[in-house]
């Protein structure tokens, strides 16, 4: 055998022992495609899609932290609960700090459909504060429905959760009477002098023409009162009322490049009353941005009508915000009824980086009507208070 037969025969048989691996090689199944998240912007920055679905959703929020001092009523505005009567001869009940944490968890979701835009949202706030929880008026433990609480109550609410498709909207949200006219200003207690009710369920219709000119119909729960014999009022709650008769709120709005003017007219079935709100924006440069808003309601069977919270049958509401830098804004609020309560409220909001905003706020009320329902929980004529608030939005 010569060199040349044994290489031959080696390559022959290395060729065959390859082809018998060959055979058994074993085969890997090609991995499935991943379904990773895809960006959905048919809604605005931070939607994605469901995966599997056409359903774009977006979650959100913010983590708060407030820190109030001053007079109680100043600071506190209309979701305070006067303790002054539980506790009274105890400074620290209506003067010092009180403190809160908050966060707030949201939802938003998106959906193309062939009867128009399917929207959700929902609100879920968690708190935690500094205040006297459980006590009933004469400062005792008390029952969950007889307790009262004070700013910075400890508690999870459920904001809103509502169903919109097209302009059809059903659920919890904050009635039309506030939400379709807006709020009243930048401040952080725009309710020193309250301008309307907020949580109720709704079923309403928004109808946009698309050339500036929208409008609202809403059926609301609001919050029920029974009218004694005496004529006062027994308070049932939201979502209760003493008859098949819903709350009724209608709006129009024009808006155009200069700002926008809007007016909003509401029925309270509970106490039979009416209550009407005409709102004026206006944006005179381009960091600067003013409104006058003004109610009026008949006040014959109350003391207290869902929509009209004010004292006396007229208030006016009226400030603005000037936008300093880009990271800077003032905001003003000033506020007058026909009960002669004075509420003026004023901040400094700046934005340390984005989404950090760092606003620190005083307050003043005046609290002309003594016979008036005190909703701030003010013990003095003059109340004087500040916040100072740190936000984390995401």
């Amino acid at each position: 055998m010569n060199i040349k037969s044994l290489l031959l025969g080696s390559a022959a048989a290395l060729i065959a022992v390859s082809g018998a691996r060959a055979a058994d090689a074993v085969v890997v199944a090609e991995p499935e495609p991943a379904e990773y998240v895809k960006i959905c912007d048919v809604y605005g920055a931070g939607y994605f899609y469901i995966p599997g679905t056409e359903i774009c959703m977006r979650i959100g929020g913010y983590v708060r932290y407030d820190i109030s001092a001053g007079d109680a009523g100043a600071f506190t505005g209309a979701r305070y609960q006067d303790l002054s009567e539980a506790l009274e001869g105890r400074d620290d009940v209506n003067d010092g700090y009180f403190k809160q944490a908050r966060f707030t968890l949201r939802t938003y979701t998106g959906q193309e459909t062939e009867m128009g835009t399917l929207k959700t949202y929902t609100e879920t706030r968690f708190n935690w504060g500094t205040g006297y929880h459980g006590v009933d008026l004469d400062g005792n433990p008390a029952t969950p429905d007889a307790q009262f609480s004070s700013f910075g109550s400890r508690g999870v609410s459920l904001n809103f959760a509502w169903i919109q498709l097209g302009g059809l909207r059903v659920g919890k949200d904050e009635t039309a009477f506030n939400t379709f006219t807006g709020y009243a200003g930048n401040v952080i207690n725009d309710t020193l002098v309250p301008y309307g009710g907020f949580d109720t369920n709704v079923i309403q219709y928004y109808f946009d023409a698309g050339n500036g000119f929208s409008a609202v119909a809403s059926l609301e729960t609001g919050e029920g009162f029974i009218l004694n014999d005496d004529n006062t009022a027994l308070h049932l709650g939201h979502d209760s009322i003493d008859s098949y008769v819903p709350y009724v709120v209608g709006g129009v709005k024009y808006t155009q490049g200069w700002g926008s003017i809007s007016g909003v007219i509401a029925y309270d079935s509970a106490v039979e009353e009416w209550t009407g709100k005409a709102r004026l924006d206006v944006t005179p440069m381009q960091n600067l941005t003013l409104f006058l808003m003004a109610g009026y309601g008949s006040d014959d069977n109350i003391p207290r009508n869902f929509y009209k919270q004010w004292s006396g049958n007229w208030a006016v509401w009226g400030g603005g915000t000037y936008t300093i830098n880009e990271k800077t804004s003032f905001n003003l609020q000033a506020a007058y009824d026909e009960g002669e309560n004075v509420g003026i409220a004023a901040n400094i909001a700046y934005d340390i980086v984005p989404g950090f905003t760092i606003t620190a706020e005083v307050d003043y009320l005046h609290f002309g009507d003594n016979n008036f329902d005190n909703w701030t929980g003010a013990t003095d004529e003059n109340s004087i208070g500040g916040v100072l608030r740190f936000q984390r939005s995401f």
